[in-house]
């Protein structure tokens, strides 16, 4: 929100006050009309309304019209943060066996923390998971359900840093590759066992076999990818 040289304009500072009420407030909170943040911020409509887009492009805030409507609070996540950093990577050259290198230790650690932190509604919503777990049966719903959980996986690990760098992991990387990953019927067969046994030991609490069954799952993927040998133990 600054301009070469360091010299802000009038819309980079309403902007910035603006994110400032927004951080201040929780998500969906109301922050007032257009009419009140005019006199809030001392600025002319035009001014305001390009502050405003500055900071809805950073999905600080979020503007509804109508009889109901005003500014209201609001946060980025994960998938918001991963927009920006696939294109990065993407015009770095970044590979699909870079990012599973940077993502295995901590899609572990996501694991085994998510076995030791999750809550009765995490373990219900896992099981409901499983339940599921049959009925994605075409490429397309498999890489669907198998980001769903990792993005389940990562929220109940409880660090927003594990949450960033999985989705980096399943979205950056499975979309590289489309749906041919799970082509084979065989492969969608393994797949869903292997979410099984994941997520029963998650559900279980049981930390090691958490840590095991996602390990084992990396080991398997790099194998279907290309990227690394066969694991020790594909059955």
């Amino acid at each position: 929100m600054q301009l070469a040289g360091g010299n802000e304009t009038l819309a980079s500072r309403t902007a910035r006050a603006l994110a400032g009420l927004s951080l201040a407030a929780d998500p969906g909170d109301y922050l007032g009309a257009e009419d009140e943040l005019l006199g809030r911020f001392g600025v002319s409509r035009p001014t305001l309304r390009q502050a405003a887009k500055m900071v809805e492009r950073d999905r600080l805030i979020s503007i509804r019209r109508g009889t109901k409507g005003g500014y209201f609070a609001e946060r980025p996540d994960a998938r918001d943060a991963i927009q920006s950093l696939a294109r990065f990577l993407r015009m770095r050259g970044a590979n699909l066996g870079d990012v599973i290198q940077v993502t295995r230790p901590v899609s572990e650690e996501a694991a085994v923390a998510a076995a030791r932190l999750r809550t009765d509604e995490d373990a219900e919503r896992m099981r409901e998971f499983v339940g599921r777990i049959d009925g994605h049966d075409t490429a397309r719903e498999l890489i669907v359900a198998e980001v769903e959980l990792a993005r389940m996986i990562a929220r109940m690990s409880g660090n927003p840093v594990v949450e960033l760098v999985m989705e980096i992991g399943y979205s950056f990387g499975l979309d590289e590759r489309d749906s041919d990953l799970y082509a084979d019927p065989d492969r969608r067969a393994r797949t869903r066992a292997m979410q099984r046994s994941l997520c029963s030991a998650i559900i279980d609490g049981d930390e090691d076999i958490a840590r095991l069954m996602m390990r084992r799952r990396s080991e398997q993927f790099d194998v279907w990818l290309g990227v690394g040998a066969a694991p020790g133990n594909a059955a």
